[in-house]
Parts: C-alpha cells; structure tokens; sequence
C-alpha cells in the first residue's frame, strides 16, 4: 500500500508539473485564414498563436514543414522544411520551399520551442491555393440566360441620371448533369455567381453562406469561392444546380419598388470550374459552358433595394433533383464577365434568429405585425400554408407609425418580401438574394377566392460577415453595458462584405466610419481580412488622378450639391489611416505595401486641391449637434477637418514612409506637414481665445489630437475645450469626424471624467437618450430621430473607450500587433467593476477588475511571446500573485504605480 501511494504520488507531481509546463500551439493560420480554401499567392505566409501555464514565455524558435499530401511520414511529400529558425516571432512568416502550384492543396504543420525548453506541435493543417490566372480556368466560361446591350451598361450611374431600362430580365437558374465513373480522390468547386448565387448538388445547398461572393467593383473584378466537394459527391449521377440574384451587379428598376441607385454592370451570370481526382490518378473536369441548362427563375424579382418574390409556380419543388427532366430547358448563352479572385473574406451569414415577442392585428389594413424585439440586418422567414396562387407579402421595418404598421418612410420604400404558393401547401420560405434593417414585419395576405392563408411560423435572421468575435466588455454600470450593446448591433447590422452605412435605404461602404470606427470593429471583431478588403475596394474605385471617393466600391457618383459627397478628405483619408492602423492592430505589412501608390496618388491629389495649404471641400463635421436639423456640419466650417485630416495623412504617411525604408519620401511628407501645419495655424487660430475656427468642440479637439497645436498653446486651446463642453452642461455637439477626436483629446490629456460626464446623462441626445426612447441599435442621429436611419454605422466612438479607457487596454506607442501593452483601467471611482478581453494576434489578454472589501483587485492574462506595462493608481503596496511587487517589476509614473509583466496569469491586490 505505501509502495502504491508512493507510485502515485510520483504520477501525480510528474502529470501535474506536465501541466503546469504545457506549452501548445493554436490558430494555426495561413493568410490569415483558418485551412483557407482559395488563397491567392503562391507563397503563403503562416501565423500561430502559443498557450502556456507557465509565466514569462516566449517562442524561442519554430520549425515550419508543408507536404502536398497528408501523409507526413513519406517525405517524398515534402514541399518545405524550414529547419529549426531561431525567432520569436510567430505572425507572417513566409514560405520558402518549393514551387507551389494553383489549384492544390497543401498540408502543414508547426513545431515550437519556448525559452523554458517547451517543445510543441500545431495540430495539421491544410490550404488550397486558388486559380491565380485566366489559364488556370481552362476552358470554363462565363454562361447567362440573357445579356444586357452595352448601351444599357453604367457601372458608375450618376444619382441624378434618368436613363431607365424599360424590359424587365428573368432571372436565370442552371442546371448540369453528370456522371462521375470511379471512386472519388477530391473534388474541388470554383464558382462565381454575379451578382449572388446559390450551389446546390443532388438537391442539397453545399454550404450556408448568404450573399455569395462579396461584394466588389464588378468592373474591375469579381470573386469566386472555393468549395471541397469530396465528401458531397456521389460515384455515379450528380446534378449540379445554381440559383442566381441581382445583388450590386444590377439593380432592376420596377415601379413601385424602391431604387436607391441604377448601377448596370451586367445581368446575372455563372462561371464553375470543378475538378475531381480519382483514387487511380486520373481526373475529371465540369466547365460552365453552352452545354448547361438554364430556365427562367421562381424568383421573379430580386433587387437589394426593393426586396424579393418568389412564384413557386414556376417550377416544381424538385428541379434540382438528379431524377428532373430538364430536356425542355434553353442551352445556356456564352457572355464575358469580369477577372477572378478567390475570396478570402469570411462569407456572410445567418448569425442569430429572433422569434416574435408581440403580434397585433390591424384589422383597418387587414395586415398582422409582428415584433422581433431587436433592430438588426436581416430578412424574415417563414412556415406557411396556402392554395396555388395564394400570395403573401411581408414588409419589414425598423420602425413603426402611429397606427401601428411598418414604417418604411426613410429606410427605402416600398421594400418587400412576396411568396406566391405553387402546388406545395405548406412551405418554409426566406429571401435569398436581399436584405433589410428591421425590427418590426407587417404581413398581408392575398388568398385566392375561397382559400386561407396560415402564419405557423415567423423569425427574423439576423445576417452578418461570419468573422469571429474577438472581444467582450462587461461592467457594474448598467447604461454602459446597454450603450456597448446599442453600438455593437450598429457594428454588426453593417459589417458584410463591406462595412456599410446602414442596412436599408442605402447599403453603400462609406469610407469616414472606416477610420473613425476601425478601433471599436478591432476590439470587437476579428477585422483583419475586411480591412484589406475595404482597402482592395478603395484602389478598385480611386480615379486616374487620385481621388479616393466617400463610397468603396463606388456604385453611384453623387452628384447633388457638387462633389460634396464625393470628395471629402475626411472619408478619402480611409486609404492611408485604415492601411496604418490595421498594420499596428495586426502585424501584416502588406496593409502598407499593397496600398502605398494608391496612397501617394491620394496625397498627390489632396495637394492639387489645397489652397494655401488648406482644404476646404467635403462634408465637414456630418451630423453634429447643432441649432438646425443635422447633416452637412452646423458648428464646425469647411476648411478645418479636412485640413487637420490632410495634416495627419502626412504625419502618417511619414511614419509608412519610414516603414518601409523609404527616406526620401518620408522627407518630403514630414516637410510638406510643417507647411500644412504653419497655414492651419494662421488660418484658424485665435491665439487670444484659445480658439480654432468657431472654437467648436471638434474645431478644438481635432487639433489637440493630431498635433496641430503649438505647444506653447495646448493649455489654452485644452482649456477652451472644456470650458465649451462646461458651459453646455457637459452636452458634446460634435459629429461623426469630430466625436471620437472630442474623445481621444480628453483621453489623450486624462479627462476621462468629462468623456464619462458628457456620456452618462441620458436625457439629452447621445446614446442613453437613444436608449430611452427604445433604440436597440445605434442611430444615425444623435437624437433617434424618426425621421433617419435608425440603424447606423457612424457614432459609435465610444466602444473605444469602453475597452481601451474603463477597460484600460491598449497597445503601446510603436508596438506591432499587440507584442507590447499598456494596461491601464480608468475610472476606479465611478465603475466599480470592468471584465474586458481581447483576443490579440498572439493570444488573448484580459482585464477582469473589481471592488472588494480590500481594495481593487485585478486579474489580468497576458499572451505568450508579449509583455504588459501595467498603470495603477499610487495606493500604496501592490501585491502580485499573492506576493509584494519585485523591486524590478515596479516604478512610479506621477500618481500612479507602473509594474511590468510578461506573459501569464496574475492576481494584482492593494
């Protein structure tokens, strides 16, 4: 017996020391991506992420294998051994071995060793690498039902244009049947779809996307997915079937649906290319070709703005069925169509379903309306039952009128949902190819003589990009809680394929919420491959001499007001401010290369249109608070944000410059910035006053923020901003530019208790007045006016502070990819407690901070490979682990206690 507890006492210290020393490698990436299917190079770089029990690890060095099989242990597979690499580094290291082909897939795996002798290995992964070349495509073509005249083509509509396309186009669905004689290797589908399409094989969806591919400058080129059909395929007869919709590649016009824009880039098309290797070797290829069958589709309207019907008379349910005879059907036409990439972004998707918490019947419209509790982009779906003929028509809406039906009045009207029953009596039915902002859905039904139409069942799907989410806030402060709420359902209802305005009347990517909004997606959502999508958009739509406009992709050229709404610094400037934060946010330099000339031609242009340095065109501080009904800036002039914007491009664009070893360049913009700073000065300031311009709060607060300011005078310009926001009550009145630099100036000079003041008052407009008066999601208005959208993108800059101030984390000054933070939580005597965590490039870092009967106590997670200066207030002794702070680990910074850490798990106590 005493032999046997010895035994397993010695289990028990060799197992648990095994634990605590684990080290594990996760999040093996390649691109960014997860097992990609589709990347678009072929030298992939390769990131990990690293785990530890133990404090104070790092990498010391990795070893990177890829094999074009996934069998490991044949080394005739081998592609790359990068031997063991001396490197602390696991973000983009890139491959190095042998030539890779396109339309492959690849396997990989990585083995780490940490500085405390911990050797571990990456679970195996995989990629694809995409068709990279129109020879890649071999013989595949784009196939249609049907071709729009070149004359009738306007990829660049003018608002104000009215040329209107008179015939309406049936929408085509395609049909391919084939047999498949041996047994099955892989099998690996190319397809595009234009505007969306949806795949299905043998009857089955092959996946669950919504709005597939992303949205682009169709004129400059489309993107394609990649689907791994091994598993789906069947030796013997398969049929392949595609639905197709209007999404932006063409927007029908239809009276008495709504039309935001008439961009014509085509009618809809297809190209697939499918390849199946057996297990003998041998292969067998499917092409989009004259060949396929197409027939007019059930879906007799399809429009992003007007909505979707369905006719289930058209077809039988079974047309996609192995056994249907499409004979009868048309041969497919031959088209042209747009260059090809793989789409790397994730696909959007169902992320959330709402059911019904109240239904009223309207017996003075003959319409039932029913309340999903939460304004969200999305699109409703269906159980219903009927008669052939029947129709059922749903408008959705995010709010209502006084009579208690949809309110579409300033969202796009009329926008609906229509079902008309074919032989089937009882359906399950959603739109497929289209989208709304909607809380509420009023529903009429049109029964044929003698027959009823049944309601059994009614959700509204909540659609987003699947992106993952990579950060969460939680605090005892209830309002705070609800604002962070408010502005991540504005975050999501807009975050597809482009980052949108709002989810109903326009749809567009305006590019100002890029920069200004960037940080708050960053701390919310894993933002990395839309950033370099939206950037990819901004070079697809910069004109030939440089202009980046508001819109990316660009579907329309506004045109009332002059370039107002085409040119203005503020949103341009996305271009350079986006590429820079997101190469600090992730690590990836290709955010700075792959847009650098679209970056120069922008400042080229910028140059061309100042005078005497200043810039006077654009919108200004949109939506601010002021005396008349918001839009174009009340209180701030023309002159002052582009301005300061123009300046801070250049002090950016030094700092690229810099970057990328280009010291000529960097010269010429810290040069040209002196100048820029010298003309804003003279122009604007009231070195009496303290003053810029009006002395409005984003007049003061932009040029404190961006270093416009001498510093002689920060003090006085400081202090005239406060004593603005002082005589208001501590009401702000800056809008969608001035708002997070009215934020990040107070942050900046320690004045959390005037952002905390102006914020938490909720009977004045600002996101707790929203919330009063029953905004589920931010509004496009500071007042939740009725009258505008009431799911929108642009105001949310307070989600910032949530995470980066009464969270208290942030990356340091110069830092990469989070390696180096400052932790820093404010706000100890207002918010008792915060739980905030954010899961960085190298791991996750966590800040969970409360009030006990002790003292303030901090729990804190570092990620392997980085370190943390830790900012808390001069109380004394802090204990770290349940031990007094080493000597070395502390120092004292003004009124607050500095104790650096690296990675682990720690308890912080007073």
């Amino acid at each position: 017996m005493k032999l046997l507890k010895n035994i397993l006492f010695i289990l028990f210290i060799v197992i648990g020391g095994t634990a605590y020393a684990q080290l594990g490698v996760k999040e093996l990436t390649i691109e960014g991506q997860k097992n990609p299917l589709g990347i678009n190079t072929l030298v992939p770089s390769f990131s990990w992420k690293l785990t530890s029990d133990q404090l104070n690890t790092r990498q010391q060095a990795f070893r990177i294998q890829v094999f074009n099989s996934s069998d490991f242990a044949n080394k005739d597979n081998l592609m790359w051994d990068s031997k063991w690499k001396k490197s602390s580094q696991p973000l983009f290291n890139r491959y190095e071995g042998k030539s890779l082909v396109a339309g492959t897939t690849y396997f990989i795996q990585v083995v780490v060793k940490d500085n405390k002798g911990k050797i571990a290995k990456s679970e195996k992964a995989y990629f694809h690498i995409g068709l990279l070349s129109a020879s890649d495509w071999g013989k595949a073509q784009w196939i249609a039902r049907e071709e729009l005249p070149d004359s009738l083509v306007n990829p660049l509509p003018l608002s104000s244009s009215k040329l209107r396309i008179d015939r309406q186009y049936q929408l085509p669905v395609f049909r391919k049947t084939f047999s498949l004689d041996k047994k099955i290797k892989s099998s690996h589908a190319y397809v595009s779809g234009l505007g969306h399409y949806e795949l299905q094989l043998n009857g089955k969806r092959v996946d669950d996307a919504f709005l597939q591919p992303g949205w682009t400058k169709y004129d400059k080129e489309a993107y394609y997915v990649v689907y791994d059909l091994t598993a789906s395929l069947r030796q013997g007869k398969n049929v392949f079937s595609v639905l197709l919709g209007n999404g932006f590649y063409y927007i029908p016009p239809v009276k008495g649906r709504y039309q935001k824009h008439k961009v014509a880039f085509g009618l809809p098309k297809l190209k697939m290319k499918v390849v199946t290797v057996y297990e003998d070797g041998t292969s067998a290829i499917i092409d989009t070709d004259e060949s396929w069958k197409t027939h007019a589709s059930p879906i007799v309207f399809s429009s992003m703005y007007g909505g979707e019907d369905f006719d289930a008379r058209l077809l039988p349910k079974d047309w996609t069925s192995i056994a249907y005879d499409d004979s009868r059907w048309e041969n497919a036409m031959v088209v042209d169509g747009p260059i090809l990439r793989a789409q790397e972004i994730a696909p959007t998707k169902v992320m959330e379903t709402f059911k019904p918490v109240s239904h009223q019947i309207l017996s003075s419209r003959k319409s039932e309306v029913y309340d999903f509790g939460q304004n969200a982009s999305g699109i409703v779906s269906l159980t219903i039952r009927g008669n052939e003929g029947d129709t059922i028509r749903v408008y959705p809406a995010e709010l209502l009128n006084a009579d208690g039906s949809a309110n579409q009045k300033h969202t796009g009207s009329p926008y609906y949902y229509q079902y008309i029953f074919g032989k089937e009596k009882e359906v399950t039915w959603s739109p497929r190819f289209t989208y709304y902002g909607l809380r509420y859905a009023e529903i009429f039904k049109r029964p044929i003589a003698g027959s009823q139409i049944e309601v059994l069942h009614i959700e509204s799907h909540h659609i987003r990009n699947s992106t993952a989410t990579v950060g969460t806030f939680v605090s005892s402060d209830t309002l705070f809680n609800q604002i962070h709420e408010l502005i991540k359902w504005s975050i999501q209802s807009n975050m597809v394929s482009v980052f949108t305005d709002c989810p109903h009347r326009e749809k567009l990517g305006w590019l100002e919420q890029l920069h200004l909004m960037g940080p708050s997606v960053q701390y919310n959502f894993d933002g990395d491959a839309l950033f370099a999508k939206a950037l990819r958009d901004m070079r697809m739509s910069q004109t030939a001499d440089g202009l980046v406009p508001e819109i990316a992709p660009e579907y329309v050229q506004f045109d009332w007001g002059g370039d107002m709404f085409r040119d203005s610094p503020e949103w341009g400037s996305s271009s350079i401010l986006l590429a820079w934060y997101a190469y600090q946010w992730y690590g990836d330099k290709t955010y700075l290369t792959d847009n650098y000339a679209m970056m120069v031609k922008y400042i080229t242009y910028l140059r061309s249109k100042a005078k005497d340095n200043i810039l006077y065109q654009g919108l200004s501080d949109w939506y601010d608070i002021g005396p008349e009904r918001p839009g174009v800036s009340q209180l701030t002039p023309h002159g002052v944000t582009g301005t300061a914007i123009y300046y801070y491009d250049l002090n950016v664009m030094g700092r690229i410059a810099e970057e990328l070893g280009r010291t000529d360049d960097k010269l010429y913009y810290d040069s040209l910035g002196n100048a820029v700073r010298e003309s804003f000065n003279n122009r604007f300031f009231d070195g009496e006053q303290g003053h810029y311009a009006t002395g409005s709060q984003t007049a003061q607060a932009m040029p404190l923020y961006m270093g416009l300011v001498e510093e002689q005078n920060r003090e006085k310009v400081l202090k005239a901003l406060i004593a603005d926001i002082s005589s208001r009550d501590t009401t702000f009145t800056a809008g969608d530019v001035g708002h997070r630099y009215l934020i990040q100036a107070l942050t900046n000079h320690n004045r959390d208790d005037i952002i905390y003041a102006m914020h938490k008052d909720d009977t004045r407009p600002g996101y707790g007045y929203q919330i009063r008066k029953g905004a589920t999601a931010l509004t496009e208005s500071w007042a939740a006016l009725p009258s505008v959208s009431n799911n929108h993108f642009m105001l949310g800059h307070l989600m910032e502070w949530f995470h980066a101030n009464l969270g208290g984390i942030r990356q340091a000054e110069n830092s990469v990819a989070f390696k180096h933070m400052v932790i820093e939580p404010r706000m100890l005597d207002k918010v008792e407690a915060v739980k905030v965590m954010y899961e960085t490039p190298y791991g996750e870092v966590m800040l969970d901070r409360k009030l006990t009967n002790k003292g303030h106590e901090y729990r804190i997670h570092i990620p392997v490979g980085t370190e943390a200066k830790v900012i808390l207030p001069r109380r004394g002794n802090y204990n770290v682990n349940g031990k007094a702070a080493k000597k070395a680990q502390l120092s004292i910074l003004g009124d607050n206690t500095v104790i650096q850490l690296r990675s682990g798990e720690y308890l912080i106590t007073e």
